[in-house]
């Protein structure tokens, strides 16, 4: 177990469960994006943040007390288990920039220093280094995932018209657009996750997930708006299978990234919530990034991220 790690209740929520109550919250993600960007005090959040103080001073306190930020003179600072959280990052902005057109010129560049190239970061498997994508890689639930332990657990409270309207303006900055609505709301990611472990009807992930049946109604409706899911007939939810779409395979590599990087900082006594094998090589997957300049693994401290203004300069 990595030093700083959480060990888990037995029998209690899992590493999944943790994970989609901390990073399934709109502006948790965005106040741990605009970290890895450089803003260190309150001041900087609330000037690149269109949030209330009421919301940014109660997710500051969540973030810290979740050790993702730690409060030092004035600052507050992302930790090692914030700092491994690039990773998801990468994923997210490279996800963003791929599928959602007009938002990709309000993107940061990504310079891998070792090699002097603004890069695209690749999904592979640290053993074989062959890309891994939802077609070679088998996930399956782990000793520890059982869906009732798998439910987000809430650190805060469901945002209010207001927050709303904030949020609406934060899409419109150039904040994660997209991933806001399938990473940035608990009951959503847990959904997408749940349809890469194969459930796709209504009333399976209903029985399984246990959302309320209008919460998970809204949940489709939006995966299909966005087209991260399709089904024969959104306004009949309860029939038929909701399958990912390519938009919506394509995001395996952030959840992935979340998966693991949940298992590094939650332990369960029991194992893992998510088992990941890559069939390539047949090897239980822990997954890496490289540069799709040189091939050459990714590390944090490698990867320059210039803001999206300077990055359209020559």
């Amino acid at each position: 177990m990595p030093h700083g790690s959480v060990a888990l209740e037995a029998g209690g929520t899992n590493a999944i469960g943790r994970m989609l109550g901390l990073l399934g919250d709109e502006w948790n993600l965005l106040i741990v994006q605009q970290s890895v960007l450089g803003a260190r005090r309150y001041s900087h959040f609330a000037a690149r943040l269109p949030i209330s103080h009421a919301v940014l001073a109660n997710r500051l306190r969540v973030l810290t007390g979740a050790e993702l930020l730690v409060h030092r003179d004035g600052e507050y600072l992302p930790t090692a288990r914030g700092r491994s959280m690039w990773p998801l990052l990468m994923l997210i902005w490279e996800w963003e920039r791929t599928w959602v057109s007009d938002h990709a010129g309000l993107l940061p560049a990504m310079c891998h220093s070792s090699c002097g190239h603004r890069f695209s970061p690749v999904l592979r498997c640290a053993s074989c280094q062959r890309p891994a994508s939802p077609e070679n890689v088998e996930l399956t639930l782990g000793p520890s995932g059982a869906w009732e332990r798998s439910v987000p657990v809430a650190s805060t409270r469901r945002r209010s018209d207001g927050q709303s309207a904030s949020f609406a303006a934060a899409r419109g900055a150039g904040l994660f657009p997209e991933t806001m609505s399938v990473l940035g709301n608990r009951w959503a990611a847990a959904l997408l996750l749940a349809s890469f472990l194969g459930l796709a009807r209504f009333t399976d992930f209903q029985t399984q997930l246990g959302p309320p049946p209008t919460l998970l109604a809204e949940r489709l409706k939006t995966f299909a708006d966005i087209g991260v899911l399709c089904g024969p007939d959104t306004t009949k939810t309860q029939r038929g299978d909701y399958l990912l779409t390519d938009k919506g395979r394509a995001f395996f590599g952030v959840l992935l990234a979340a998966v693991q990087w949940a298992h590094r900082w939650f332990a369960a006594p029991d194992g893992p919530a998510v088992v990941a094998r890559h069939t390539d090589c047949g090897r239980a997957l822990t997954a890496e990034l490289a540069c799709d300049q040189c091939g050459s693994r990714l590390i944090g401290t490698d990867v320059i991220v210039s803001p999206a203004a300077e990055s359209e300069s020559p």
